[in-house]
């Protein structure tokens, strides 16, 4: 089970950054346009696929043979970077990322102009996809 799920984690994080590259390229683009069907749409699947990559992340996290170092090291796993980025640093940035984009897109539906629609999902979503990419353990992805 454990690398059943960590290979979907690893590859569904690919359409995850697809998905929100292509949402603030359409927000940025599409800034002085109307809101449209398509770009609400874009909005909601990048919404859609980084709360499953957040279900898959918080469901690997737990059946981790990692997640047993906190029973080893207890308050050292913070002495480990190594340990660190994977228990600490990766799941709360991350957590913290799709809140990000939870929020970007709750706004932008609230908006009544379309510009301001744009920027929000713009805002919150780059935020977000800056947030995800600096947690990215690049070292080991995708290499397994």
């Amino acid at each position: 089970m454990y690398e059943t799920l960590k290979y979907l984690h690893s590859y569904w994080a690919f359409m995850v950054l697809l998905v929100l590259i292509v949402a603030v390229v359409n927000a940025l683009m599409r800034s002085g346009k109307t809101y449209s069907e398509k770009s609400f749409r874009i909005a909601l699947f990048g919404l859609i696929v980084s709360h499953i990559q957040l279900i898959l992340g918080l469901v690997l996290y737990f059946v981790s043979p990692m997640f047993d170092l906190w029973n080893t090291l207890g308050s050292g796993v913070m002495k480990d970077a190594n340990a660190r980025l994977y228990l600490v640093e990766h799941p709360l940035v991350n957590i913290i990322a799709i809140a990000l984009i939870t929020i970007g897109y709750s706004r932008h539906k609230k908006q009544v102009e379309s510009s301001k629609k744009y920027r929000t999902i713009m805002i919150f979503y780059a935020l977000g996809l800056v947030f995800l990419l600096s947690r990215i353990p690049w070292d080991v992805w995708p290499s397994f």
